[in-house]
């Protein structure tokens, strides 16, 4: 029996796949050895594995420090309750995470790697709780997401950004071509808005947890053990933490 692998190469103006690779029963398997070796050998990788987890903490506490360029211009979004500003997104929250989805405005379904990065998200009320909002964002009209959201079973915010510059000048579309990306904005006590944060193509891959998108923001997941910038709001580790039906549901 041959099982089919999809290779990620999809046609940007449809947005379909167009190139399978079959998948062999006959690949290879990892070398079989006793329990003493594997152990040996699980144990060799987790010394890898605490290394890379406090190389990840540094480059968070870094991204922590990084500077801010403010948003001078102004966005007009088409969202589900009309027109929205980029303060709008914000949802009356302290900083904003925004998902670039690569749905181009004559694509028939949105990109199949968005949707997995989507599938993948957590739900919204943990960065919520963390005074953070997540927001998707595409150039194809309004009625495409929404329609495309309820074949997926989602619920997360969608808004258009068609007629706007917003995806080039953040980086979204490229020459005409819609980009795998993700920014993070903050705003002050008089609603300035500022871009912190932002990446593309592998560096979106391993987003998952809350915890993944709350190392992006400048405020990180706000817990004791951070190293942080003074002043930076930080609560006792996982004091706060809560199933996602607990939290105060006007946060």
């Amino acid at each position: 029996m041959v099982q089919f692998i999809t290779i990620p190469f999809w046609d940007q103006g449809s947005a379909k796949i167009i190139y399978n690779a079959p998948m062999s029963q006959n690949h290879p398997l990892p070398p079989v050895v006793t329990p003493a070796e594997w152990q040996s050998a699980l144990g060799d990788l987790l010394i890898k594995e605490k290394e890379l987890t406090k190389m990840r903490d540094a480059v968070a506490a870094q991204r922590r420090r990084m500077p801010m360029v403010k948003i001078e211009k102004t966005y007009q979004f088409d969202g589900e309750r009309g027109k929205a500003s980029l303060l709008d997104l914000f949802d009356g929250r302290k900083q904003l995470i925004i998902y670039h989805f690569m749905f181009g405005p004559d694509w028939e379904a949105g990109c199949d790697g968005c949707s997995w990065v989507v599938d993948a998200m957590s739900h919204p009320a943990h960065l919520r709780a963390r005074d953070t909002n997540l927001v998707l964002v595409s150039r194809a009209p309004l009625v495409k997401l929404l329609a495309y959201r309820q074949r997926m079973g989602w619920d997360m915010p969608w808004v258009s950004s068609l007629d706007t510059d917003f995806n080039v000048d953040f980086g979204a579309t490229k020459d005409g071509y819609e980009n795998h990306c993700v920014s993070v904005l903050i705003r002050d006590a008089e609603d300035n808005i500022y871009r912190t944060y932002f990446s593309e193509n592998r560096g979106v891959d391993y987003l998952g947890s809350h915890w993944t998108y709350l190392d992006l923001t400048p405020y990180g997941r706000q817990e004791a053990w951070e190293d942080s910038p003074e002043g930076w709001p930080q609560t006792p580790t996982h004091s706060w933490t809560k199933r996602h039906d607990e939290y105060d549901q006007t946060i």
